[in-house]
């Protein structure tokens, strides 16, 4: 369910759905809805929005297929596909199911990669604190490596940054892939020159890495600074939140709205976005830079983007600490804007569904 667009796989759908309308594109969407609800804003750039179930629990689970990708098998779905002989575009591996049937084997399909989803469920396993969970996201890296290898080249895949490219080429064998960049919210580059009043992390606090890389800024980076921190996101847990109530030198704001979070963006001195995952694209590193100053981050929140000359780059605490020491009274400068209005010219949304189109019906 790609609205609201309110996390990284939702708004690169999104806004590459409204990017592809622009274009005159007619656009029939098909999307599991499991609590997100009928979201009549879709209707606005596709021709027709289907729904379908999701099975959830043990009503999807797979002894040889990725519990994200048998989870979304749905006959009805796919008898609706059989109905034309139109492109299919895939979301994710999530939505593959469809490659390991023979009725589709002669169909022009593409599959956008947001991930590459077995490297993303070991990186999970690696940081989770419940052993229920860490069984779940090791038996789940397993049998998605194996089924990313074999779906790889029964369509074409489009690789959100060049290193997941690099690793589906390599290692999983695949073939038919290129690069297209993240769709993203923002037209303009509204970041401004000048001093901010203090650093901020932003993300989806739900999500248990997002949440220690929060408690790590806490305990490794700023208890050891005089400098303010806020931290802001969704659904922060009660635990996050006593953490941040120790610190004395920080805020939390719970589930801002997006003007709200516009704003902390565009007001903070600069944005610290250490990653414990580290494939796919950070859509808040995409929103630091096109709207915030300074941008320190880890080699996990920028390798492979093309986005590491527009950050500064630190792999420990020290580092941090050094940087943000550094960097809290240095003004942000024209000189900085002007490189970043050159580097993220790759994120125009209109040049990117040119180049989708091109694919799409390329023979």
């Amino acid at each position: 369910m790609p609205y609201p667009a309110d996390y990284g796989g939702a708004i690169d759908t999104f806004y590459r759905i409204r990017a592809l309308h622009a274009l005159g594109i007619r656009i029939h969407l098909h999307c599991f809805d499991y609590g997100r609800g009928h979201r009549g804003e879709l209707e606005k750039y596709c021709e027709s929005v289907s729904y379908y179930e999701r099975f959830l629990g043990h009503k999807g689970i797979s002894n040889t297929i990725p519990y994200i990708v048998s989870s979304r098998k749905n006959e009805r779905l796919l008898q609706r596909l059989l109905q034309d002989d139109l492109p299919i575009l895939m979301e994710g591996i999530h939505c593959t199911y469809l490659l390991t049937d023979k009725r589709f084997s002669n169909r022009k399909c593409l599959i956008r990669l947001h991930n590459v989803e077995y490297m993303y469920y070991r990186q999970l396993c690696s940081v989770s604190s419940s052993l229920l969970k860490k069984l779940y996201f090791w038996v789940e890296s397993r049998l998605l490596k194996a089924y990313e290898k074999k779906i790889g080249n029964r369509a074409t895949c489009l690789a959100i940054t060049t290193a997941d490219l690099q690793v589906y080429q390599t290692e999983l064998g695949c073939r038919q892939i290129g690069y297209l960049p993240a769709f993203v919210p923002f037209a303009e580059i509204e970041a401004t020159e000048g001093i901010g009043s203090y650093c901020l992390y932003h993300g989806d606090l739900s999500i248990e890495a997002n949440e220690q890389a929060a408690e790590w800024l806490l305990k490794k980076v700023f208890a050891a600074l005089q400098t303010p921190l806020v931290i802001a996101g969704k659904d922060p847990s009660d635990k996050l939140a006593g953490a941040v109530a120790r610190s004395p030198n920080a805020r939390l704001i719970a589930n801002p709205t997006e003007p709200q979070l516009q704003e902390l963006i565009g007001k903070a001195q600069m944005q610290v976005l250490p990653a414990f995952t580290a494939t796919g694209i950070k859509l808040k590193l995409l929103n630091a830079l096109f709207n915030g100053r300074h941008c320190v981050v880890n080699d996990a929140m920028v390798a492979g983007t093309g986005l590491e000359p527009l950050c500064h780059t630190a792999t420990t605490a020290r580092a941090f600490r050094e940087l943000i020491a550094q960097l809290y009274h240095q003004p942000f400068t024209g000189e900085e804007l002007r490189m970043r209005h050159s580097l993220l010219q790759t994120f125009s949304n209109n040049a990117n569904a040119q180049r989708l189109v091109q694919l799409i019906w390329e023979k």
